[in-house]
């Protein structure tokens, strides 16, 4: 699944959308693309079960 999360400018930024996704699943693969501003999960969650995490943590995505 893929999200774009608008304010994801930089490495900072892509550590803490990757805390934010750990947060639902530690077991998550997760390639953070800040320039595209983008976040590829593979996860056995569904992909809403990662938005509220994201919005709390800051960074409020859509899914792409």
């Amino acid at each position: 699944m893929q999200f774009h999360i608008a304010n994801m400018e930089c490495g900072g930024c892509a550590r803490g959308v990757t805390r934010a996704i750990q947060s639902v699943d530690p077991q998550a693969i997760i390639q953070a693309d800040p320039p595209a501003r983008r976040v590829t999960i593979q996860s056995d969650h569904p992909q809403t079960a990662f938005l509220p995490a994201l919005e709390a943590a800051g960074f409020p995505a859509t899914l792409a």
